[in-house]
This record gives C-alpha cells, sequence and structure tokens, in this order.
C-alpha cells in the first residue's frame, strides 16, 4: 500500500500503474516521479535511477520506463517540516542578548 505524495491519501493500487492514473481523492498523477521508488531530492536530477532521462516536472505524469511505484510515497509535508526543523535549529543555536 502506499500513498499519495500530493495528499496523503492511501491508495490501493493493483498490477502496473498506468501513466494516465490519477489519485482519486486529489486527482494528482500517480506515475509521477514523486510517486516513484528512485526518487530522491538530494542526488542528481532528484533519480537514484541513472540511466532513466530526465524528467523537470516531477509531479506530473510522464513516459519513464524505469518507474517503480514507491511503497510509501514521499510527502509534501517534508517540505513543511525541514522548514520547521531549521527554525528550530536556529532558535537553538541564536546567540542570546545579554
Amino acid at each position: 500500500m502506499t500513498s499519495c505524495f500530493s495528499c496523503g491519501a492511501r491508495l490501493e493500487l493493483r498490477d502496473r500503474v498506468g501513466r494516465s492514473e490519477r489519485c482519486p481523492h486529489c486527482q494528482a498523477d500517480i506515475h509521477s516521479c514523486r510517486m516513484c521508488s528512485f526518487y530522491d531530492r538530494t542526488v542528481y536530477n532528484e533519480c537514484r535511477e541513472s540511466q532513466a532521462e530526465r524528467v523537470v516536472e516531477k509531479e506530473k505524469s510522464n513516459f519513464c520506463d524505469y518507474f517503480q511505484l514507491a511503497v510509501t510515497a514521499k510527502s509534501s509535508n517534508g517540505v513543511r517540516d525541514a522548514a520547521k526543523a531549521r527554525e528550530a535549529l536556529k532558535a537553538l543555536f541564536a546567540k542570546k542578548e545579554r
């Protein structure tokens, strides 16, 4: 079982994911980089599959032959969580006023 990267809803998908499949809750594209197990924001082209062609729009449906549905999709909440963590670190290491 996996979750939608956009809304976080659980998706029950069987067999292969078609290029035109969408999340029934928010209509986000499922056959997209953000839903792929190779998606990784920390690597070149945000993809761990070295032979995959570059895809600019990571949240849109694409024709990538290497697509593998991630067991747990990367949530857009991760961006907010990272921002919260940075703010907490700033507060922790901020110079104290005398």
